[in-house]
């Protein structure tokens, strides 16, 4: 089972389905390798700002995607949400004051879209309060993305830079810590049930 730990960390991978774009996108299909299902999706513009919009049962929170740093994994996660990919699934994985993980259709901490994409995050990266991150097993290389998140809910997870970075919550922090709470910090299971009603990316 592939799931974030503190040590040794283990932070399931998520990978991202191809479905079509809008017009500020590339009309051609991302040069982004995958590993394993062989996919094809559109190529988010560096020059647009996109933002996913995140409805839970516990209210709702917007993420700024970072193209710039993530091209390939922020792609393929819009490329996924455009095909209601995450609609219905839930937030497997509560660890309050460090991180909430999802995006396993499967809920088990195993599950994802059949292949996955790659972007090494820079450096210097840090993942604090408010960042989404993508979630790899620890066997996987730097910067694997398949379709699991994590937002971190504390104030610096002390995570070192191994983990693509799918962008920054700019709105609705307070719905991520409110979820953040509803987690069992010895089994890291939810405490309640919080479901992802829907995504939508816009522009």
């Amino acid at each position: 089972m592939t799931h974030l730990t503190r040590l040794p960390l283990v932070l399931a991978v998520l990978a991202l389905a191809a479905c079509g774009g809008s017009g500020k996108e590339n009309a051609k299909s991302t040069p982004c390798p995958t590993t394993g299902k062989q996919v094809t999706f559109p190529l988010l513009s560096k020059s647009t700002p996109y933002t996913v919009d995140v409805l839970t049962n516990f209210g709702s929170f917007d993420i700024r995607l970072d193209v710039e740093d993530s091209p390939c994994t922020t792609s393929s996660f819009a490329a996924l949400v455009r095909k209601k990919f995450f609609d219905g699934t839930r937030f497997h994985r509560i660890v309050p004051g460090f991180v909430i993980q999802g995006g396993d259709p499967t809920a088990t901490g195993r599950g994802g879209p059949g292949y996955t994409v790659k972007d090494i995050p820079p450096s210097n990266s840090l993942y604090t309060k408010g960042v989404v991150a993508m979630a790899k097993a620890e066997t996987e290389p730097r910067g694997t993305a398949g379709s699991q998140f994590f937002v971190v809910t504390g104030d610096d997870a002390g995570l070192p830079p191994d983990y693509a970075i799918l962008g920054v919550v700019t709105k609705g922090l307070p719905v991520v810590e409110k979820i953040g709470r509803l987690g069992n910090r010895a089994t890291e299971q939810p405490t309640k049930k919080v479901v992802v009603l829907r995504m939508l990316v816009t522009p």
